[in-house]
């Protein structure tokens, strides 16, 4: 067997693996959160032993931002060609926002896994170079948003910050009364509320 072909086929199997670690993290860290997870019971989630896991990270904190920045990764990928389907500055900035929602509308265990991002009703950290570079990413996702808001306001940077993080909260804020039913009770759909958001946001900017 060729020297290529053996180093393909042990990354192949580095990453099969790699996929069951992630996979079974995936499970335990919905059943359990980060606090409650641990490295055994992601091994045994996984079929591998806990040996094995740390063949490939180093604690549980690494995978779970492992699976973070590929969940920011699709979101920024979903936030960027919505808007650069759009074909006005208006439509960009209902596209962004709403692809934002949608995408996690329609991947409530990575809304729930992202709630680290938000740092939900409890702060807390991985490591400080994990919460950098996750920072970083969802940053990254925002800049489109930003740039979407600064086109069709006429804005400078600052105030389209200040613009794209409110509406990011009020975003995630809706995600997480429709996750937790509460939007249902009070006779309310997410989109409803999303559209009204998006709606308000458009109108202040065109008078402004």
């Amino acid at each position: 067997m060729a020297a290529a072909e053996r180093t393909a086929r042990r990354k192949a199997v580095r990453d099969f693996k790699r996929a069951a670690i992630v996979d079974g993290a995936k499970r335990v860290f919905a059943e359990h959160g980060l606090d409650g997870a641990s490295i055994r019971l992601i091994a045994r989630a996984a079929g591998y032993t806990p040996g094995a896991i740390y063949f490939y990270y180093p604690g549980k904190e690494h995978i779970y931002g492992d699976i973070l920045s590929e969940s920011l990764a699709a979101l920024g990928r979903a936030v960027k060609d919505a808007a650069a389907a759009a074909t006005d500055g208006e439509a960009r900035l209902r596209a962004a926002a709403r692809a934002f929602f949608v995408y996690y509308r329609d991947h409530p265990d990575e809304l729930e896994l992202g709630f680290y991002l938000f740092q939900g009703i409890r702060r807390r950290g991985l490591t400080p170079e994990l919460d950098r570079q996750l920072n970083g990413r969802l940053i990254a996702v925002l800049r489109v948003l930003a740039a979407a808001v600064r086109e069709f306001g006429r804005l400078d940077e600052e105030a389209a910050n200040l613009e794209t993080v409110a509406t990011a909260s009020q975003l995630v804020g809706i995600l997480l009364m429709d996750k937790s039913g509460r939007l249902k009770t009070l006779g309310f759909a997410g989109e409803t509320l999303v559209d009204h958001a998006i709606d308000v946001l458009v109108e202040r900017l065109r008078r402004e």
